[in-house]
């Protein structure tokens, strides 16, 4: 049991810092290549700050670990719009300003509804998986587009000055692209096999170790980088974080799992999770998107409702388990 507890805590802290050095590089070497600052934030972050869920989910599936698969990705979700959003507003109210995030609201509201139906049979197959990725090909189509035609963005911006601050040299950006990336997939192996090891030894499925211990691991990228955003002012960056993470979880991540091994499906999946995350996603939608020339903003208030919602939802699944 000491062992594969170790496994986790090491394999955690390697999954976080290996992102943070995997994202940084990426984005400096399309910068280096010319990227401009939006699609930069939007498909090259939001992809790099989801690397952990892909490649845990994409080696457990392979493993025969579904449970693992769908609870990182899904329980992903809720920690950063529960836990990631709730704690940076609690420091700073994020106030939305950005057009695009304001178009992607929705668009994440529809996958959701699109996995909540995929699901409703209790099994994912390889056809359901292969819409997901379709449709994720199809959002970062449109999101290419939407980022060459707003260059003038909010989250244009502050990504901007967030690449300024970090820029290095194209061969230093190459070496970190690939550093870690290679650490990325080693990580991952070591907090599986430690995941699914404790699950195991506690008779617990795995299934509830992925929705919260996995989770929040792969989840700790976005909430280092979007509180680090929020203090500096940036929120566009801090929610485009989440938004981009949520598309590349519920869509890439669920659907590269679902290539890999097909899975059968709990009825609690639906009736609990994915009914608290679709939850979860609406009230980000009402919140953040604005309505009657109010701008969107998620106060202190409705940062503190997002954190007990959190609290409430671990609990539940802690009493489900031990009672």
């Amino acid at each position: 049991m000491l062992l594969p507890l170790l496994a986790v805590v090491a394999g955690l802290a390697l999954l976080v810092w290996s992102a943070d050095r995997f994202v940084d590089g990426a984005a400096a070497t399309a910068r280096h290549f010319g990227m401009p600052a939006l699609l930069i934030g939007m498909v090259i972050v939001g992809f790099g700050t989801s690397a952990p869920e892909m490649v845990v989910s994409a080696l457990a599936a392979s493993q025969g670990n579904p449970g693992i698969a769908l609870g990182n990705a899904y329980g992903s979700n809720i920690t950063n719009i529960a836990l990631i959003l709730g704690v940076t507003a609690v420091i700073s109210p994020i106030a939305v300003q950005s057009q695009v995030l304001r178009k992607e609201l929705p668009i994440l509201a529809a996958v959701t509804v699109l996995a909540v139906w995929q699901l409703w049979d209790r099994d994912l197959s390889r056809v359901d998986a292969w819409i997901l990725l379709g449709v994720f090909a199809g959002i970062m189509g449109w999101t290419i587009f939407q980022g060459l035609r707003n260059k003038g963005d909010a989250l244009d911006g502050e990504m901007e000055k967030s690449l300024n601050e970090h820029a290095m040299p194209l061969g230093k950006a190459v070496f970190w692209l690939v550093v870690g990336l290679v650490l990325l997939v080693a990580s991952s192996r070591l907090l599986v096999w430690g995941a699914v090891s404790i699950a195991q030894s506690l008779g617990v499925s795995d299934l509830i170790i992925g929705l919260t211990i996995v989770a929040v691991g792969t989840s700790l990228p976005e909430l280092a980088s979007s509180i680090a955003a929020t203090r500096k002012g940036e929120h566009d960056i801090a929610l485009g974080n989440v938004i981009g993470s949520n598309l590349f979880n519920t869509l890439a991540v669920v659907g590269i799992a679902g290539t890999i091994s097909p899975m059968a499906v709990g009825a609690e999946v639906i009736s609990r999770d994915l009914l608290v995350m679709g939850l979860l996603t609406l009230s980000l939608f009402i919140v953040c998107y604005g309505w009657r020339g109010r701008p969107g903003k998620i106060s202190r208030y409705e940062g503190i409702a997002l954190l007990a919602c959190y609290v409430g939802y671990n609990v539940y699944l802690a009493s489900s388990v031990f009672i």
